[in-house]
């Protein structure tokens, strides 16, 4: 039996449509937990300037609302406009979730698994990101005051772009 991957799960867009993790195979993956009343919400800007730069060399970024710590109220549709009315984000956004406890996402689940933070497998705030390599492994776990351009530092090694 293979492990388990990143590519063997799927999540509905913030739009409603079932999305296959493995549409980013071959792909460097940031995936995040967003929300939109956050101390850490002007990450967004950050992580839309990650997308827009390593989009070309294959990098996307993934955010997955969660109103787990009460900080994304309002629904999938307030979480979108927000998002790109404020911050103008253009990358892909999923339907909110769980990121904690018995009814968590699987990918959650399953990045928690691969990574352990500082308080275990848990999550432990909003912003927590994963960076996720074109094979589907977690590479890094990042807590979430860790501002996205150190991100960018990794993303460049990762793809060769930093001598």
């Amino acid at each position: 039996m293979t492990e388990q991957t990143f590519h063997d799960f799927s999540a509905l867009t913030i739009t409603g449509e079932r999305r296959e993790m493995s549409e980013y195979r071959g792909h460097l993956v940031v995936v995040v937990n967003i929300a939109t009343q956050c101390g850490f919400t002007p990450q967004l800007t950050a992580l839309q300037e990650l997308h827009e730069r390593f989009r070309p060399h294959g990098v996307s970024v993934l955010g997955f609302p969660s109103d787990q710590f009460h900080q994304d109220p309002g629904t999938d549709a307030d979480t979108e406009e927000f998002c790109a009315s404020v911050y103008g984000v253009t990358f892909d956004l999923f339907s909110k979730i769980d990121v904690n406890g018995p009814d968590a996402h699987p990918l959650w689940q399953w990045m928690c698994a691969q990574k352990a933070g500082v308080i275990g497998g848990r999550i432990a705030w909003n912003f927590t990101k994963f960076l996720i390599d074109g094979e589907g492994r977690v590479l890094r776990r990042y807590a979430p005051p860790v501002p996205p351009v150190r991100i960018a530092k990794r993303i460049e090694s990762e793809l060769g772009l930093r001598a």
